[in-house]
């Protein structure tokens, strides 16, 4: 399987856990560039607008998905990055797991 089977079908189960389509198109573009970017540049690449990018980024940010560095080179900003796909990976399905466990308790009792 090449890296573009393995991104879609990442891209499915990032669907399948709730994110957006402009969520999962933020964290697909950082994973496929390779680098991090600042807010503007995404907003460039993908031609959304950089409020709805703000906001994505966040949800992203606070969901786990990205990690973001604090940058000073005459300007002060973010540089985001995603957490690796096997990172997320290994999140959701612990996450399964412990759902599953607890389900099977209750059922038990």
């Amino acid at each position: 399987m090449d890296s573009r089977d393995a991104i879609e079908k990442l891209e499915s189960l990032l669907r399948v856990i709730g994110l957006k389509k402009n969520e999962i198109r933020i964290y697909k573009l950082l994973v496929e560039k390779k680098k991090g970017m600042r807010i503007r540049e995404i907003q460039k690449e993908l031609g959304i607008s950089e409020r709805i990018v703000r906001a994505h980024v966040l949800s992203l940010y606070r969901k786990g998905l990205l990690k973001r560095e604090l940058i000073q080179k005459g300007w002060l900003g973010y540089i985001y990055t995603p957490v690796p796909p096997g990172e997320i990976l290994k999140k959701i399905k612990l996450s399964i797991i412990q759902k599953i466990e607890e389900l099977e308790k209750e059922f038990r009792e």
